[in-house]
């Protein structure tokens, strides 16, 4: 079971998403704890002018899963904020789902860092990313 309940519903748990630049490209959190986070987001309307997938898209699918997983490992009163971000795109797509999952690379008290893989709906790499998050005192 992981932190966050399985849900495409905007309010998750601790995050709420409603309003979000996750909400407005249709990215749902499947499952969400410190150790593996993961979630989908729809191609469509989310593409450069050539009806690609925007590179841009999958960096922001990237750090979300990321950024939700190092908040989680940070723990409560903290919140996580990225301080580097790298992609590489390995597969363009036109249509369909893809599947992005973060694991942990390193989990430390003030920085966390993150591999996120990005697949499509046949399970063929279409991005790697690596995020690395500070890991601060909240401000609420």
């Amino acid at each position: 079971m992981s932190d966050i309940e399985a849900t495409t519903d905007p309010g998750l748990g601790q995050f709420d998403l409603r309003g979000t630049l996750l909400e407005r490209m249709g990215i749902a959190i499947a499952e969400a704890s410190a150790e593996r986070t993961a979630g989908t987001m729809p191609v469509a309307g989310n593409t450069q002018p050539a009806g690609l997938l925007h590179g841009g898209a999958s960096a922001v699918l990237a750090e979300s899963l990321g950024s939700i997983a190092a908040t989680l490992h940070a723990g409560p009163g903290r919140a996580a904020v990225g301080v580097e971000l790298n992609a590489t795109h390995h597969r363009a797509m036109r249509e369909g789902l893809v599947s992005g999952v973060a694991t942990p690379v390193h989990l430390g008290r003030s920085l966390a860092t993150y591999e996120i893989v990005i697949t499509d709906e046949r399970d063929r790499r279409v991005c790697t990313a690596r995020l690395t998050c500070m890991l601060i005192d909240s401000r609420t």
